[in-house]
Protein backbone atom coordinates (compact mmCIF):
# COMPACT_ATOMS: atom_id res chain seq x y z
CA UNK A 1 0.00 0.00 0.00
CA UNK A 2 1.04 3.24 -0.68
CA UNK A 3 2.39 5.79 1.90
CA UNK A 4 0.58 8.49 1.52
CA UNK A 5 1.91 12.46 2.17
CA UNK A 6 -0.66 13.76 5.20
CA UNK A 7 -1.43 16.51 2.45
CA UNK A 8 -2.15 14.48 -0.79
CA UNK A 9 -5.64 13.90 -1.06
CA UNK A 10 -6.42 17.72 0.10
CA UNK A 11 -4.37 19.07 -2.82
CA UNK A 12 -5.51 16.54 -5.09
CA UNK A 13 -9.09 17.94 -4.34
CA UNK A 14 -7.58 21.63 -4.62
CA UNK A 15 -6.80 21.14 -8.36
CA UNK A 16 -10.05 20.28 -9.37
CA UNK A 17 -11.79 23.02 -7.63
CA UNK A 18 -12.94 26.21 -8.94
CA UNK A 19 -14.15 24.48 -11.85
CA UNK A 20 -18.00 24.53 -13.48
CA UNK A 21 -19.77 21.30 -14.67
CA UNK A 22 -19.79 21.07 -18.99
CA UNK A 23 -22.21 22.86 -20.37
CA UNK A 24 -23.62 24.42 -23.79
CA UNK A 25 -25.39 27.25 -25.61
CA UNK A 26 -28.57 27.84 -24.86
CA UNK A 27 -27.40 28.08 -21.07
CA UNK A 28 -28.82 30.82 -18.70
CA UNK A 29 -26.23 30.90 -15.23
CA UNK A 30 -26.47 33.42 -12.06
CA UNK A 31 -23.90 33.79 -9.89
CA UNK A 32 -24.16 35.36 -6.73
CA UNK A 33 -21.05 36.08 -4.23
CA UNK A 34 -21.13 36.67 -0.43
CA UNK A 35 -18.66 38.36 1.53
CA UNK A 36 -18.17 35.95 4.72
CA UNK A 37 -14.40 37.13 5.76
CA UNK A 38 -11.95 34.46 6.90
CA UNK A 39 -13.83 32.98 9.99
CA UNK A 40 -17.56 32.29 8.74
CA UNK A 41 -17.08 28.78 6.62
CA UNK A 42 -18.64 26.88 9.03
CA UNK A 43 -21.86 29.32 8.24
CA UNK A 44 -21.36 28.64 4.56
CA UNK A 45 -21.38 25.04 4.64
CA UNK A 46 -23.96 24.90 6.93
CA UNK A 47 -26.26 26.65 4.51
CA UNK A 48 -24.90 24.04 1.60
CA UNK A 49 -25.27 21.32 3.66
CA UNK A 50 -29.14 22.36 4.04
CA UNK A 51 -29.85 22.81 0.53
CA UNK A 52 -28.55 19.50 -0.24
CA UNK A 53 -30.55 17.76 2.13
CA UNK A 54 -33.78 18.62 0.37
CA UNK A 55 -32.08 17.63 -3.34
CA UNK A 56 -29.55 15.88 -4.94
CA UNK A 57 -25.69 16.01 -4.32
CA UNK A 58 -23.36 15.26 -7.42
CA UNK A 59 -20.41 16.03 -5.39
CA UNK A 60 -19.51 15.65 -1.94
CA UNK A 61 -19.92 18.25 -0.19
CA UNK A 62 -16.43 19.51 1.26
CA UNK A 63 -14.72 22.25 2.75
CA UNK A 64 -14.28 24.35 -0.31
CA UNK A 65 -16.87 22.52 -3.55
CA UNK A 66 -20.46 21.20 -3.53
CA UNK A 67 -22.37 20.55 -6.62
CA UNK A 68 -25.91 20.21 -6.27
CA UNK A 69 -28.92 19.53 -8.67
CA UNK A 70 -32.68 20.16 -7.81
CA UNK A 71 -34.37 19.80 -11.08
CA UNK A 72 -33.55 21.58 -13.81
CA UNK A 73 -31.14 23.67 -11.93
CA UNK A 74 -27.92 23.09 -10.61
CA UNK A 75 -25.84 24.93 -8.04
CA UNK A 76 -22.08 25.06 -7.96
CA UNK A 77 -21.22 26.06 -4.37
CA UNK A 78 -17.29 27.34 -4.01
CA UNK A 79 -15.66 28.60 -0.81
CA UNK A 80 -12.87 30.80 -1.09
CA UNK A 81 -10.73 32.54 1.39
CA UNK A 82 -13.14 35.56 2.15
CA UNK A 83 -16.25 35.08 -0.06
CA UNK A 84 -17.99 32.24 -1.31
CA UNK A 85 -19.53 31.70 -4.70
CA UNK A 86 -23.45 30.73 -5.64
CA UNK A 87 -23.51 29.83 -9.20
CA UNK A 88 -27.07 28.42 -10.24
CA UNK A 89 -27.21 27.15 -14.07
CA UNK A 90 -30.27 25.94 -16.20
CA UNK A 91 -29.48 24.94 -19.50
CA UNK A 92 -32.20 25.12 -22.34
CA UNK A 93 -33.83 27.64 -24.50
CA UNK A 94 -35.46 30.70 -22.97
CA UNK A 95 -37.46 34.14 -24.02
CA UNK A 96 -35.62 36.56 -21.69
CA UNK A 97 -32.46 36.48 -20.94
CA UNK A 98 -32.00 38.38 -17.87
CA UNK A 99 -35.07 37.51 -15.91
CA UNK A 100 -34.34 35.54 -12.41
CA UNK A 101 -38.09 34.06 -12.45
CA UNK A 102 -36.16 31.31 -14.42
CA UNK A 103 -34.30 30.20 -11.03
CA UNK A 104 -37.47 30.85 -8.96
CA UNK A 105 -38.43 29.61 -6.40
CA UNK A 106 -34.67 27.60 -5.84
CA UNK A 107 -33.31 31.05 -5.92
CA UNK A 108 -35.17 32.33 -2.80
CA UNK A 109 -35.22 29.36 -0.74
CA UNK A 110 -30.94 29.77 -1.61
CA UNK A 111 -30.80 33.87 -0.43
CA UNK A 112 -33.37 33.12 2.31
CA UNK A 113 -30.73 32.17 5.07
CA UNK A 114 -27.66 32.58 2.93
CA UNK A 115 -24.60 34.49 5.04
CA UNK A 116 -22.47 36.76 4.54
CA UNK A 117 -23.43 39.94 2.13
CA UNK A 118 -23.73 40.33 -1.45
CA UNK A 119 -20.77 41.71 -3.16
CA UNK A 120 -21.82 40.98 -6.52
CA UNK A 121 -24.72 39.32 -8.36
CA UNK A 122 -24.88 38.47 -11.94
CA UNK A 123 -27.21 36.92 -14.48
CA UNK A 124 -25.71 35.37 -18.08
CA UNK A 125 -26.92 34.43 -20.80
CA UNK A 126 -25.77 32.32 -24.01
CA UNK A 127 -27.99 32.07 -26.59
CA UNK A 128 -28.12 28.88 -29.01
CA UNK A 129 -25.54 29.71 -31.92
CA UNK A 130 -28.47 28.96 -34.26
CA UNK A 131 -29.85 32.32 -32.96
CA UNK A 132 -29.33 35.85 -34.93
CA UNK A 133 -27.44 38.45 -33.04
CA UNK A 134 -29.75 40.94 -31.01
CA UNK A 135 -30.66 43.90 -32.67
CA UNK A 136 -29.56 47.31 -31.18
CA UNK A 137 -32.74 48.10 -30.03
CA UNK A 138 -32.80 45.15 -28.33
CA UNK A 139 -29.37 45.46 -26.60
CA UNK A 140 -30.31 49.19 -25.42
CA UNK A 141 -33.46 47.83 -24.04
CA UNK A 142 -31.04 45.21 -22.04
CA UNK A 143 -28.25 47.31 -21.06
CA UNK A 144 -26.95 50.81 -20.79
CA UNK A 145 -26.54 52.39 -23.93
CA UNK A 146 -23.33 54.77 -22.46
CA UNK A 147 -21.44 52.35 -21.71
CA UNK A 148 -21.67 49.04 -22.70
CA UNK A 149 -18.43 46.87 -23.44
CA UNK A 150 -18.29 44.54 -26.74
CA UNK A 151 -15.73 42.29 -27.50
CA UNK A 152 -14.37 38.90 -28.80
CA UNK A 153 -12.38 37.06 -26.04
CA UNK A 154 -11.13 33.25 -26.71
CA UNK A 155 -9.44 34.55 -29.91
CA UNK A 156 -12.71 35.05 -31.36
CA UNK A 157 -15.02 32.21 -30.11
CA UNK A 158 -16.66 33.89 -28.70
CA UNK A 159 -18.23 37.70 -28.04
CA UNK A 160 -19.79 39.00 -24.79
CA UNK A 161 -21.86 42.10 -23.72
CA UNK A 162 -22.30 43.72 -20.62
CA UNK A 163 -22.44 47.36 -19.06
CA UNK A 164 -21.17 45.91 -15.80
CA UNK A 165 -23.75 47.91 -13.70
CA UNK A 166 -26.22 47.03 -11.55
CA UNK A 167 -29.93 46.44 -12.70
CA UNK A 168 -33.38 47.36 -10.97
CA UNK A 169 -33.65 43.54 -10.34
CA UNK A 170 -30.25 44.05 -8.29
CA UNK A 171 -28.43 41.55 -11.17
CA UNK A 172 -25.73 42.98 -13.49
CA UNK A 173 -25.99 41.39 -16.64
CA UNK A 174 -23.32 39.38 -19.08
CA UNK A 175 -24.68 37.98 -22.74
CA UNK A 176 -22.13 35.46 -24.04
CA UNK A 177 -22.62 34.85 -27.61
CA UNK A 178 -20.86 31.36 -28.65
CA UNK A 179 -19.13 31.51 -32.09
CA UNK A 180 -17.28 28.26 -31.97
CA UNK A 181 -17.02 27.10 -28.39
CA UNK A 182 -16.04 23.26 -28.28
CA UNK A 183 -16.58 21.14 -25.17
CA UNK A 184 -15.69 22.80 -21.73
CA UNK A 185 -14.85 26.08 -23.23
CA UNK A 186 -18.22 27.60 -22.45
CA UNK A 187 -17.90 26.64 -18.90
CA UNK A 188 -13.97 27.73 -18.70
CA UNK A 189 -14.82 31.53 -20.22
CA UNK A 190 -18.03 31.69 -17.64
CA UNK A 191 -15.37 30.94 -15.04
CA UNK A 192 -12.46 33.08 -16.28
CA UNK A 193 -15.15 35.60 -17.03
CA UNK A 194 -16.71 35.46 -13.46
CA UNK A 195 -13.50 35.21 -11.59
CA UNK A 196 -12.11 38.59 -13.35
CA UNK A 197 -15.21 40.45 -12.18
CA UNK A 198 -15.43 38.77 -8.80
CA UNK A 199 -11.58 39.43 -8.36
CA UNK A 200 -11.78 42.59 -9.53
CA UNK A 201 -14.75 43.49 -6.60
CA UNK A 202 -12.92 42.34 -4.02
CA UNK A 203 -10.21 44.62 -4.93
CA UNK A 204 -11.72 47.57 -4.92
CA UNK A 205 -12.90 46.49 -1.11
CA UNK A 206 -9.43 48.87 -0.30
CA UNK A 207 -10.45 51.96 -2.13
CA UNK A 208 -13.21 53.38 0.03
CA UNK A 209 -10.61 52.34 3.01
CA UNK A 210 -8.13 53.94 1.70
CA UNK A 211 -9.64 57.57 1.11
CA UNK A 212 -11.26 57.32 4.60
CA UNK A 213 -7.93 57.06 6.07
CA UNK A 214 -5.80 59.52 3.54
CA UNK A 215 -6.78 62.62 5.76
CA UNK A 216 -5.42 60.82 9.04
CA UNK A 217 -2.22 60.03 7.17
CA UNK A 218 -1.81 63.26 6.04
CA UNK A 219 -2.27 64.74 8.94
CA UNK A 220 0.10 62.42 10.70
CA UNK A 221 2.34 63.25 7.98
CA UNK A 222 1.85 67.34 8.68
CA UNK A 223 2.85 66.55 12.75
CA UNK A 224 5.62 64.55 11.66
CA UNK A 225 7.47 67.63 10.07
CA UNK A 226 6.51 69.64 12.85
CA UNK A 227 8.10 67.32 15.12
CA UNK A 228 11.26 66.45 13.25
CA UNK A 229 11.57 70.85 12.88
CA UNK A 230 11.45 70.51 16.72
CA UNK A 231 13.86 68.06 17.18
CA UNK A 232 16.48 70.06 15.50
CA UNK A 233 15.93 72.79 18.32
CA UNK A 234 18.17 73.08 20.89
CA UNK A 235 15.40 75.05 22.93
CA UNK A 236 12.54 71.78 22.79
CA UNK A 237 11.80 69.92 25.69
CA UNK A 238 13.03 66.15 24.95
CA UNK A 239 10.47 65.11 27.28
CA UNK A 240 7.75 66.37 25.22
CA UNK A 241 8.40 65.70 22.00
CA UNK A 242 9.58 61.95 23.11
CA UNK A 243 5.46 61.70 24.62
CA UNK A 244 4.28 63.38 20.84
CA UNK A 245 6.53 60.62 18.73
CA UNK A 246 5.14 58.20 20.71
CA UNK A 247 1.76 59.11 20.60
CA UNK A 248 2.42 59.11 16.88
CA UNK A 249 3.85 56.05 16.40
CA UNK A 250 1.35 54.37 18.47
CA UNK A 251 -1.66 55.96 16.05
CA UNK A 252 0.53 54.95 12.78
CA UNK A 253 0.74 51.34 14.30
CA UNK A 254 -2.77 51.28 14.59
CA UNK A 255 -3.50 52.34 10.69
CA UNK A 256 -0.97 49.77 9.85
CA UNK A 257 -2.65 47.29 11.70
CA UNK A 258 -5.83 47.78 10.50
CA UNK A 259 -5.22 48.27 6.56
CA UNK A 260 -2.28 45.70 6.12
CA UNK A 261 -4.59 42.93 5.54
CA UNK A 262 -7.15 44.27 3.40
CA UNK A 263 -4.24 46.78 1.11
CA UNK A 264 -2.34 43.61 0.93
CA UNK A 265 -5.80 41.59 -0.33
CA UNK A 266 -6.20 44.17 -3.18
CA UNK A 267 -2.70 44.21 -4.50
CA UNK A 268 -3.33 40.37 -4.87
CA UNK A 269 -7.20 39.99 -5.99
CA UNK A 270 -5.98 42.65 -8.66
CA UNK A 271 -2.80 40.53 -9.84
CA UNK A 272 -5.35 37.88 -9.91
CA UNK A 273 -7.91 40.02 -11.90
CA UNK A 274 -5.18 40.89 -15.06
CA UNK A 275 -4.30 37.27 -14.95
CA UNK A 276 -7.47 36.32 -15.63
CA UNK A 277 -7.61 39.01 -17.69
CA UNK A 278 -5.03 38.32 -20.37
CA UNK A 279 -6.31 34.39 -20.31
CA UNK A 280 -9.34 35.63 -21.71
CA UNK A 281 -7.49 36.34 -25.36
CA UNK A 282 -9.96 39.52 -25.80
CA UNK A 283 -10.13 41.02 -29.35
CA UNK A 284 -12.23 44.25 -30.01
CA UNK A 285 -15.11 44.91 -31.74
CA UNK A 286 -15.21 47.96 -33.59
CA UNK A 287 -16.97 51.27 -31.85
CA UNK A 288 -17.20 49.55 -28.77
CA UNK A 289 -14.67 49.37 -25.63
CA UNK A 290 -12.88 46.48 -24.75
CA UNK A 291 -13.05 44.14 -21.24
CA UNK A 292 -9.56 45.14 -21.13
CA UNK A 293 -10.04 48.88 -21.37
CA UNK A 294 -13.19 48.85 -18.57
CA UNK A 295 -10.93 47.06 -16.53
CA UNK A 296 -7.53 48.47 -16.62
CA UNK A 297 -9.43 52.24 -16.57
CA UNK A 298 -11.38 51.12 -13.47
CA UNK A 299 -9.52 49.28 -11.80
CA UNK A 300 -5.86 49.92 -12.11
CA UNK A 301 -6.14 53.48 -10.83
CA UNK A 302 -8.51 51.94 -7.68
CA UNK A 303 -5.27 49.13 -7.21
CA UNK A 304 -2.68 52.33 -7.86
CA UNK A 305 -4.64 54.70 -5.12
CA UNK A 306 -4.21 51.54 -2.32
CA UNK A 307 -0.60 50.95 -3.06
CA UNK A 308 0.13 54.61 -2.71
CA UNK A 309 -1.77 54.69 0.69
CA UNK A 310 0.12 51.61 1.44
CA UNK A 311 3.81 53.26 0.70
CA UNK A 312 2.58 56.10 2.93
CA UNK A 313 2.39 54.52 5.41
CA UNK A 314 5.47 52.50 4.91
CA UNK A 315 7.54 55.60 4.64
CA UNK A 316 6.20 57.15 7.54
CA UNK A 317 6.73 54.57 9.84
CA UNK A 318 10.41 54.55 8.39
CA UNK A 319 10.61 58.43 9.08
CA UNK A 320 8.72 58.62 12.47
CA UNK A 321 11.76 55.83 13.04
CA UNK A 322 14.16 58.20 11.98
CA UNK A 323 12.95 61.55 13.96
CA UNK A 324 13.04 59.24 16.72
CA UNK A 325 16.60 57.75 16.59
CA UNK A 326 17.38 61.15 16.42
CA UNK A 327 15.01 62.30 19.37
CA UNK A 328 17.27 59.42 21.47
CA UNK A 329 20.41 60.11 20.06
CA UNK A 330 20.17 63.68 21.56
CA UNK A 331 18.31 62.58 24.53
CA UNK A 332 21.57 60.40 25.22
CA UNK A 333 23.98 62.65 24.41
CA UNK A 334 22.59 65.22 27.25
CA UNK A 335 22.67 62.06 29.17
CA UNK A 336 26.06 61.61 28.99
CA UNK A 337 27.10 64.85 29.14
CA UNK A 338 25.34 64.90 32.99
CA UNK A 339 27.46 61.97 33.82
CA UNK A 340 30.38 63.23 33.09
CA UNK A 341 29.38 66.45 35.23
CA UNK A 342 28.42 63.87 37.63
CA UNK A 343 31.54 61.98 37.49
CA UNK A 344 33.91 65.52 37.42
CA UNK A 345 31.72 66.58 40.46
CA UNK A 346 32.52 63.31 42.43
CA UNK A 347 35.84 63.23 41.39
CA UNK A 348 36.30 66.88 42.92
CA UNK A 349 34.56 65.85 46.13
CA UNK A 350 36.70 62.81 46.18
CA UNK A 351 39.58 64.34 46.35
CA UNK A 352 38.57 67.21 48.43
CA UNK A 353 37.81 64.54 51.22
CA UNK A 354 41.41 62.63 50.45
CA UNK A 355 42.68 66.58 51.49
CA UNK A 356 40.68 66.29 54.24
CA UNK A 357 41.93 62.92 55.38
CA UNK A 358 45.38 64.23 54.92
CA UNK A 359 44.75 67.30 57.12
CA UNK A 360 43.16 64.65 60.35
CA UNK A 361 45.98 62.38 59.52
CA UNK A 362 48.35 64.90 60.12
CA UNK A 363 46.49 66.26 63.26
CA UNK A 364 46.19 62.19 64.38
CA UNK A 365 50.24 62.37 64.37
CA UNK A 366 50.52 64.99 66.36
CA UNK A 367 47.86 63.66 68.52
CA UNK A 368 49.30 60.26 69.15
CA UNK A 369 52.85 61.90 69.45
CA UNK A 370 51.57 63.94 72.46
CA UNK A 371 50.05 61.28 74.43
CA UNK A 372 53.14 59.04 73.77
CA UNK A 373 55.77 62.26 74.81
CA UNK A 374 53.48 61.94 78.03
CA UNK A 375 54.11 58.48 78.32
CA UNK A 376 57.61 58.48 77.36
CA UNK A 377 58.02 61.43 79.99
CA UNK A 378 56.70 59.61 82.65
CA UNK A 379 58.72 56.57 82.34
CA UNK A 380 62.21 58.84 81.88
CA UNK A 381 61.08 60.45 84.65
CA UNK A 382 62.15 57.76 86.92
CA UNK A 383 65.46 57.82 85.80
CA UNK A 384 67.52 59.49 88.52
CA UNK A 385 69.26 62.80 87.74
CA UNK A 386 67.53 63.25 84.26
CA UNK A 387 65.09 66.23 84.55
CA UNK A 388 61.99 66.30 83.81
CA UNK A 389 61.94 68.60 80.71
CA UNK A 390 65.15 67.38 79.09
CA UNK A 391 63.35 64.01 79.45
CA UNK A 392 60.32 65.30 77.55
CA UNK A 393 62.39 67.03 74.87
CA UNK A 394 64.64 63.92 73.58
CA UNK A 395 61.41 62.05 73.51
CA UNK A 396 59.25 64.39 71.44
CA UNK A 397 61.51 64.19 67.74
CA UNK A 398 62.02 60.53 68.22
CA UNK A 399 58.00 59.45 69.21
CA UNK A 400 56.89 61.99 66.36
CA UNK A 401 59.12 60.17 64.14
CA UNK A 402 57.89 56.98 64.85
CA UNK A 403 54.04 57.65 64.60
CA UNK A 404 55.02 59.14 61.24
CA UNK A 405 57.00 56.72 60.00
CA UNK A 406 54.01 54.02 60.91
CA UNK A 407 51.40 55.78 59.45
CA UNK A 408 53.37 55.93 56.28
CA UNK A 409 54.22 52.69 55.94
CA UNK A 410 50.18 51.52 57.16
CA UNK A 411 48.92 53.56 54.07
CA UNK A 412 51.17 52.04 51.51
CA UNK A 413 50.31 48.84 53.08
CA UNK A 414 46.33 49.69 52.48
CA UNK A 415 47.48 51.13 49.05
CA UNK A 416 48.70 48.20 47.70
Amino acid sequence: MIGNHALRISLSEEMHLRRLPRFAAPCRLMQIVAVLGEKDGHDARAHIEKLAAVARTVEPIADKYAVIVSGAITLVWERHTEFATYTLLRSGDFDMPFDPGHFEPYLATMLADMPGDIIRATQIALPSRDMPDPAPATRDAWFSTGSIVNCDVADGAAQIVSDFRLHDDGYGRLLILDRDLAGDESAQLVLRLQELGNYRNMALLGLPLAQQLTPMVTDLEARLAELTGAVSQRTSQDDKLLDELTYLSAELARLVAETRYRMSATSAYARLSMDRLASLKIGAVRGYQTLADFTERRLMPAVRTCDSFSNRLEDLSQRTAWTSALLRTRIDIALAKQNRDLLTSVDRRTHMQLRLQQTVEGLSVVAISYYLVALVGYVLGGIPGLPHELAMALAAPTVLGCVALALTRLRRRLTD
